[in-house]
């Protein structure tokens, strides 16, 4: 009996063989990360395939003893050569990863990507029921740190840090964007502190060449400033409808509460990314650990009104 892998892989092979007149059946095991034994056991068992009926046309053809005898590979005829159509599953999860592209990516890659995404979706003849929720900044600021990235160039960036409270304006060597925790950060070497740091595009107000090229400084960490290396660690109890924090962020622990709201412990690098979270939140947060975090928001809050 063909076992189910054996059977997904005939029929990706069928159509695999029809674009190729003749290929090496070691070329055909690399690209199909099996052994050369098994692409003729696989071979052996597509010949005996097709539609109904049993005429001429029906069935696949191949050249066994060219096969066997000189390792080369020769589809005659297949009625099944039609490319695969994803599923319903694997078209969504094809969507959310290029939508975290597309988020983050400059106008021409962005806009290859949207183009993607509408076809992937009219593959599910809907709306797909997701929406990648990234904070990947303005479109200008992704394109000029795009550019400068490509180029090898210094740029001086407006940074709104709410960890400080306050606009700077550091000057770094950008080096990749990449997303993490639900948002997008530019990690750069910066001329003024002499370290790696991470720079949350939805924060960065603008990015201005200095004219300057970057230099080399190595290689950056694999996480600049990760959530999972974070000193500290806050606990929020959460209503229900906010369950999805436990989910969407790193924690450090999840408790279940027993009216169905969560107890999560979160692991916290920057005190602006929590005081944003509980503003967010806001009245599905039912406790904060320290109390500080929570007087942070609330004189947040306050200052918002304020202005």
């Amino acid at each position: 009996m063909t076992a189910a892998p054996q059977v997904a892989r005939l029929l990706t092979l069928a159509p695999y063989l029809q674009q190729r007149e003749y290929v090496d059946v070691a070329e055909v095991a690399a690209d199909f990360r099996i052994k050369p034994r098994q692409v003729l056991d696989d071979l052996q068992v597509l010949v005996m395939c097709g539609l109904p009926g049993g005429l001429p046309d029906d069935l696949i053809e191949i050249d066994l003893d060219l096969a066997r005898e000189e390792g080369v590979i020769h589809l005659r005829n297949s009625p099944l050569s039609r490319p695969l159509r994803f599923t319903r599953d694997e078209a969504v999860s094809l969507i959310v990863a290029v939508e975290a592209v597309r988020e983050v990516a400059d106008a021409s890659i962005a806009q290859a990507a949207q183009s993607v995404i509408a076809k992937l979706s009219g593959l599910l003849g809907e709306t797909p029921p997701v929406r990648l929720d990234v904070a990947a900044g303005g479109d200008d600021v992704r394109d000029q740190l795009g550019e400068a990235i490509d180029q090898g160039r210094q740029v001086r960036l407006t940074y709104d840090g709410l960890a400080r409270r306050g606009t700077t304006t550091p000057v770094v060597d950008p080096v990749r964007i990449e997303v993490r925790d639900g948002a997008s950060y530019l990690v750069a070497w910066a001329l003024g502190r002499g370290d790696w740091r991470s720079y949350r595009l939805d924060r960065i107000a603008a990015a201005d060449l200095t004219g300057q090229p970057s230099q080399d400084h190595g290689q950056p960490p694999a996480a600049v400033g990760a959530l999972g290396d974070a000193p500290d660690t806050a606990t929020l109890d959460l209503d229900a409808e906010a369950a999805w924090v436990a989910e969407y962020y790193p924690t450090r622990g999840v408790t279940a509460l027993p009216d169905g709201g969560v107890r999560v412990a979160l692991p916290v690098a920057d005190p602006g990314f929590l005081t944003g979270l509980i503003l967010r939140l806001g009245p599905c947060v039912r406790a904060v650990d320290p109390p500080s975090a929570a007087a942070d928001a609330l004189a947040e809050a306050h200052a918002f009104l304020a202005n």
